[in-house]
């Protein structure tokens, strides 16, 4: 049997949420309000969320800069339910969803660098417009393990990698994709674990345009780019969030089918930025 026939069938599910903690939830909430335009909404337990059309954020009240769980909308009752008895079979530990944003009959899952990932079916919300598109789509984390995090998303949970990086042989990047989406979670080599960005989809190179005119009149610099990576050949910029924490702004990912294999990238600074200088972090 093989990796693939072995794991579970995630295909497809796509990022739709995430929690991001910090010493003073409130203010880094109301950062990300002002920074997307969202709305802003307190929430039992000292959680507050921001949300806009297509991106939903939590922020609560723990160590700077942490991303205790993100969370994946599954695409109906059904495929949550075969899921969790695929999970079941493979002997994972099912926990109760941590996230007040999905229906009863979520669950979440540990991954080996200890951060929850979430499953379920969301609560129907309406009424959210956004003045600026911009869906979340994937989160990166930086990781002592990226081999032990490659064997759990893709050969447990069944996520499918689209590229990998290498030095020497030794893996320093993964990307892996949930549906088309060349990723929706990403990790590289690093002295510690940490979350590292998470991103959203603006659409085309001119709403990454709109959005850099709204990060000036906000007075908040560009941290990287614009750029294009190599792996996902998507259009991009980052900024940087009061913690630390760094949030993109991608147009035209990469989309491909489910039977696509990986391909191989060399770590070098091309790899990171197609156009030219590039943030080695790994």
């Amino acid at each position: 049997m093989t990796a693939l026939q072995s794991s579970a069938c995630i295909w497809p599910a796509r990022l739709h949420h995430l929690r991001r903690d910090s010493t003073e939830p409130e203010q880094l909430a109301r950062f990300y309000g002002q920074l997307l335009d969202d709305r802003v909404e307190a929430l039992p337990n000292a959680q507050w969320l921001v949300q806009g059309h297509g991106r939903r954020l939590i922020v609560g009240n723990g160590a700077k800069g942490t991303v205790p769980y993100f969370a994946f909308a599954m695409r109906d009752a059904a495929q949550l339910a075969s899921y969790a008895a695929a999970l079941e079979h493979l002997g994972v530990a099912r926990e109760p969803s941590p996230s007040p944003l999905f229906a009863e009959g979520a669950f979440a899952v540990t991954d080996p660098d200890g951060r929850r990932v979430v499953f379920g079916l969301p609560l129907r919300v309406s009424g959210i417009q956004s003045a600026l598109a911009g869906r979340l789509q994937h989160f990166v984390c930086a990781s002592v393990r990226v081999p032990g995090l490659l064997a759990f998303y893709r050969d447990i949970l069944g996520a499918r990698e689209s590229d990998r990086v290498l030095e020497n042989e030794d893996l320093a990047a993964v990307f892996l994709r949930s549906d088309p989406e060349h990723h929706s979670f990403a990790t590289f080599r690093a002295p510690a674990s940490r979350p590292d960005h998470h991103s959203y989809e603006t659409g085309s190179w001119n709403a990454i345009r709109d959005w850099g005119d709204h990060m000036a009149k906000l007075r908040i610099p560009l941290w990287w780019g614009p750029g294009r990576h190599g792996p996902g050949n998507n259009l991009f910029f980052m900024i940087e969030d009061p913690d630390g924490h760094k949030v993109e702004f991608s147009a035209e990912l990469e989309l491909m089918t489910e039977e696509v294999v990986y391909r191989t990238w060399p770590h070098e600074p091309r790899t990171l930025n197609l156009w030219g200088t590039a943030w080695m972090r790994s």
